[in-house]
């Protein structure tokens, strides 16, 4: 195994100056730093990231626990904190929760704070109360749309703006009845609540109905629930010109429902999701999604932990809101 003194050898320098070129330290000539890599490259160093993360007294790992990972918005998102994670020679544990508070209140706690250096957490269950009895000092960052009065870091994309974008796109393409699908009887601080508000607001903007009679509430968010969601808007009646369902797996299980009525999409109803996983792009009528900025919303949770670790961050609690855009596809335009 190569080691800094066989680059040191190679380079000519001593063993200071390459461990400050391998740490990044700013007081290196670019000379030397050039020299330095080139001997770096020439045989191949790796450095050992283990035994620099104990030097500082940590164990190189974050660990993210979402509600769940087969959920394919969480699948790709964790995917980008672990792209962003590496970018400062951090490994990424994975975990889940299933929504369940024992399960947050677990995690929050942390039960496996001996393995992992900080938390990054996308709640459902938990309270501001339990975010305040937290025990463990361990940092801990919080993703999703609940807010909380809790002195944590939080990144969150604003729901209600990006739910009127949606709305008003297809108010835009001239739909006149807007459906929801997905709304929930839980706390109004819920992203199901935040997107069904606004689409209550846009619809209500427009001077459109935006009556019970257009909202489906469901159990879950797959593509089982989309369907079936769909099915019990349609047989209610009159048939909406539009859905706006709460999430991209919905909207695909309410396209195959219109497939199976005979409807098409968008001439006789529109569907715009919510999240752009990959899946909808590829769906058999490509999908109208929101975007949130995935890459953003993991880079930005990233680094506050880093920056908690590290002892540069600021004293009081980081609120960001990552961008989101509208992205129109077939199911609301049709081809192209």
């Amino acid at each position: 195994m190569v080691s800094l003194k066989d680059v040191a050898q190679r380079a000519g320098v001593s063993i200071k100056t390459v461990s400050n070129v391998v740490n990044g330290y700013q007081h290196v000539t670019p000379a030397m730093r050039e020299r330095v890599q080139r001997a770096i490259d020439e045989l191949g160093y790796r450095p050992n990231l283990t035994a620099r993360h104990l030097r500082k007294g940590r164990t190189g790992i974050i660990a993210l626990a979402v509600p769940e990972l087969g959920n394919p918005y969480f699948a790709e998102l964790a995917g980008a904190v672990i792209d962003a994670a590496a970018r400062h020679d951090y490994t990424v544990l994975l975990d889940h929760t299933g929504g369940r508070r024992d399960q947050e209140l677990l995690v929050c706690q942390g039960f496996r704070a001996h393995v992992m250096d900080g938390l990054i957490l996308s709640p459902i269950e938990l309270e501001s109360e339990d975010l305040l009895a937290r025990t463990d000092t361990s940092p801990l960052v919080l993703l999703g749309e609940r807010e909380y009065d809790a002195p944590y870091d939080h990144i969150a994309i604003d729901n209600v703006a990006a739910a009127r974008l949606a709305v008003r796109h297809l108010v835009d393409t001239g739909r006149r009845r807007i459906a929801f699908l997905g709304a929930r009887e839980e706390s109004a601080r819920r992203p199901a609540h935040l997107r069904l508000r606004g689409w209550r607001e846009e619809l209500d903007a427009a001077g459109l109905p935006a009556g019970d009679d257009l909202v489906v509430a469901t159990e879950a968010y797959g593509r089982e629930d989309g369907a079936r969601a769909m099915a019990a808007l349609l047989d209610r009646g009159p048939r909406p010109d539009a859905v706006f369902a709460y999430n991209d797996t919905m909207a695909v299980g309410a396209l195959r429902t219109l497939a199976d009525r005979g409807l098409r999409v968008p001439e006789d109803v529109a569907v715009v999701g919510f999240d752009d996983i990959d899946e909808s792009r590829f769906a058999h009528t490509p999908l109208t999604t929101i975007a949130p900025d995935k890459e953003a919303i993991a880079r930005l949770a990233v680094d506050c932990l880093v920056d908690r670790l590290a002892g540069t961050a600021a004293t009081e609690p980081r609120r960001a809101r990552p961008g989101h855009r509208l992205v129109v596809r077939d199911s609301t335009v049709g081809r192209r």
